[in-house]
């Protein structure tokens, strides 16, 4: 029962990782703790082994959304590789601070981060994107299938600091970080957002690779829920890939939203109590 549960989490986790660039661990981390601590399916579970186990995971799903997006040519690989300079040392900071954490602690600040992230999903649709034509930065033009040219351009170190923290936060909750790059991207960048969230998968790929080695050193992965967990998120990553070149993907990020606060608010009540 346990290992088809876990199968289903990753392909959901993938699909809707893949499908809004946010990697798929706000989905696995509050799945490993309920499963353990909520229902007793699963044992040896708390906060450091979630984390790490997910981040194993997210790798997979980043590589093989990645590799779609690479087909239909919408990953900004230069972009992507500024993004990373920030992203990596700051996902093995978070998955070192990580450690500090116990099932309570971790508990209440996840729950707080995942309300903060459907607030993010929520104001990504109604803040209109910031023109920064005039500034001079690093500038980027992307033609899409119908021809439209779009022209974007950010500051790199602004990008830099940006993606540290974004990956700061992906070590640290084992979520990937595309959370807050993906709004950053569009609102602040003015990244096309099929852009944005390609772009968004291979920094999350690259940075969990990073922050992932560390919590292998300190021996946060449980292999064997992760290999179970892999291959749904792997066809998961090419399923929400697909589906976002071909869909309207407001309907499921509302109901991200949705799930995001009924859960953060669970897990802050677990916290506390």
């Amino acid at each position: 029962m346990e290992w088809i549960l876990l199968i289903l989490i990753g392909f959901l986790a993938g699909t809707i990782g893949s499908l809004v660039g946010l990697g798929g661990g706000i989905i696995i981390v509050p799945a490993l703790l309920f499963l353990s601590a909520g229902t007793g399916l699963l044992s040896g579970i708390n906060p450091h082994i979630a984390v790490g186990t997910s981040l194993i995971v997210i790798i997979f799903t980043g590589l093989s959304s990645t590799l779609t997006y690479m087909k239909k040519k919408i990953v900004d690989y230069k972009s992507g590789l500024i993004f990373f300079i920030g992203s990596g040392p700051g996902s093995i900071l978070g998955a070192w601070v990580n450690k500090i954490f116990n099932l309570a602690s971790f508990s209440l600040w996840f729950g707080i981060f995942m309300i903060f992230v459907s607030i993010v999903l929520i104001l990504k649709d109604k803040i209109k994107p910031l023109d920064q034509s005039g500034k001079k930065g690093f500038t980027r033009t992307f033609t899409d299938v119908k021809g439209m040219v779009y022209t974007y351009s950010f500051q790199p170190v602004l990008g830099i600091l940006i993606a540290f923290l974004a990956g700061f936060f992906g070590g640290l909750f084992g979520i990937g970080g595309g959370s807050l790059m993906v709004p950053v991207m569009i609102i602040f960048f003015l990244f096309p957002p099929h852009v944005a969230v390609a772009t968004s998968m291979l920094i999350i790929f690259l940075s969990s690779i990073t922050s992932s080695i560390t919590h292998v050193f300190f021996g946060n992965v449980n292999w064997l829920y992760a290999l179970v967990l892999i291959p749904g998120a792997w066809y998961g990553g090419k399923a929400g890939a697909l589906l976002n070149m071909r869909l309207e993907s407001k309907t499921i990020v509302n109901l991200l939203r949705i799930v995001l606060i009924i859960v953060g608010i669970r897990l802050i009540y677990q916290g506390v109590s």
